[in-house]
């Protein structure tokens, strides 16, 4: 196929282009070149890929598309503001662009989770917000509080270099909740977050190599080390166009039907991680002699401590609905929805208690399909499935409000009939029997109860005059006799 063609061609440019970037000689535009070219290849993938989409789809993958491109334009201009103009103190002119990553690709994140998940999933936004509260609070004492913001000269500085941990820990909240979300989860979905995730891991070594000092400074001087560290950009620039080419990135904006939000093994480790992020700082700190960021670190614990309740209380509450639709699937019939034999057997001895108490009678019936072997050997048993589902809704609608009807087995039925003697029960099952479709029948035994007699002495009665029914012929009613002492009068 075109696409398949099309995309395997850009992954094999693409690697071609990482390698060559390796072998390129220090100094010189070369390098700058090449980095801006490979991630506006990566803008031009997306902008394929995304024209291909229906255009409902398109928007999450143009704001992709802007975010790459800032921030490979940036890296152009920030080489052009160093070299011609010395230019290489915060802010730059280049860190606008740079930081234009952060909210484009957020808000793509956003309308892909929202097309993705309709409804509000509130067990994975918690879920995103443990994992991003335990990292951010990693970000605001490693970074973000140790910037001196009382120089008034030096605000716009300092402003920049905090924006940069801001916009990861907003990329990083964006990607989690999208790994927490529904949908389509093939080889396109995996591309777009491996991309993400390069862009948070090549943001993160430069804050651990600035807080390393001149280690950092050495490290990032040495080429192959400063050339591998940028070749992690390079990578997620070029991920995001393997994900927008590939034949099923359609499906990645595809909504999904709600479903409770697991906890696997890696979601469970992340999250303990996460939470524990908060104690290992003051921990951290404690051993150091100093607590520096003993507010932080308290509203931190404060905030996982609610957040991990918040989980328990929906994983709760998931359980209980969870075994509130095993107790119903249980009692129900999985074919025609109608109450099964477990239903029956616990409602017919409470039944016949009431009418002992009441002193008013009650009768059971026994249905039987006619011919329904012949009618699924001549029309399948697709066609016997829908026969005794909309023979069994005829039924039910035939029957009094009071009555209840339930699937004994196959294609035998029993209705319970409340406050009702022959002479009724043979007229509700007579609407019944009319009202059968696809020009069907049935066979019915009918038995009141005589007021002494079990349950299953009740059946076996009701069960004679149903083959009493079949052998006068079917199509037809038939009442069981009824000459114990104490019968319930008609």
């Amino acid at each position: 196929m075109p696409e398949q063609r099309i995309a395997r061609t850009y992954v094999m440019v693409a690697v071609l282009a990482l390698i060559t970037y390796q072998f390129l000689p220090e100094g010189g535009w070369w390098p700058t070149v090449m980095q801006v070219a490979i991630g506006w290849t990566g803008v031009a993938a997306i902008l394929i890929g995304a024209h291909r989409m229906p255009r409902r789809d398109r928007l999450p993958w143009w704001l992709f598309a802007a975010g790459v491109f800032s921030n490979a334009t940036g890296i152009g201009v920030a080489a052009v503001a160093a070299e011609r103009y010395g230019l290489v103190d915060l802010p730059t002119p280049a860190d606008p662009f740079f930081l234009g990553l952060y909210p484009a690709c957020a808000a793509g994140l956003i309308v892909l989770i929202r097309r993705r998940n309709p409804r509000r999933d509130w067990a994975a936004l918690v879920d995103a917000a443990t994992i991003t509260t335990g990292f951010g609070l990693l970000a605001w004492v490693y970074v973000i509080a140790p910037v001196n913001l009382g120089d008034p000269m030096d605000r716009a500085a300092h402003a920049t270099q905090v924006a940069y941990p801001i916009g990861d820990v907003l990329l990083l909240a964006a990607t989690t909740r999208l790994l927490r979300s529904g949908g389509s989860r093939g080889a396109p979905f995996w591309w777009l977050t491996g991309s993400l995730a390069a862009f948070l891991i090549g943001d993160s070594a430069w804050v651990i190599l600035d807080n390393l000092g001149d280690t950092g400074t050495v490290l990032i001087g040495t080429p192959w080390f400063s050339r591998a560290l940028e070749s992690v950009f390079l990578v997620a620039f070029l991920l995001f166009g393997v994900a927008a080419l590939h034949p099923g990135a359609r499906a990645v904006a595809g909504p999904t039907d709600a479903r409770p939000a697991s906890l696997g093994t890696g979601l469970l480790t992340l999250l303990t991680g996460a939470s524990l992020i908060a104690p290992a700082v003051l921990a951290a700190q404690t051993a150091s002699g100093t607590v520096s960021d003993g507010w932080s670190i308290a509203f931190c614990s404060a905030t996982l401590f609610l957040l991990v309740v918040a989980r328990m209380a929906l994983l709760i509450r998931e359980v209980e609905t969870q075994a509130r639709q095993v107790r119903a699937l249980a009692r129900s019939d999985e074919l025609t929805g109608l109450p099964n034999r477990r239903a029956w057997n616990d409602e017919l001895p409470r039944a016949l208690e009431r009418a002992r108490r009441d002193g008013l009678p009650v009768a059971v019936a026994i249905l039987d399909l006619d011919h329904f072997k012949s009618y699924n050997d001549t029309y399948g048993h697709p066609a016997g499935d829908r026969l005794l589902k909309e023979a069994s809704a005829a039924w039910h609608a035939a029957l009094r409000d009071v009555d209840v009807i339930a699937r004994y087995g196959g294609e035998e039925f029993v209705v319970l009939l409340p406050a009702a003697g022959a002479g009724d029960g043979v007229r509700v099952l007579t609407r019944a029997l009319t009202a059968t479709p696809s020009g069907q029948t049935f066979s019915a035994g009918l038995a009141v109860w005589n007021s002494t007699e079990t349950s299953d002495e009740l059946l076996t009665r009701a069960d004679t005059a149903l083959y009493a029914a079949k052998a006068a012929g079917r199509n037809r009613i038939e009442v069981a006799p009824n000459d114990r002492a104490g019968a319930a009068a008609a």
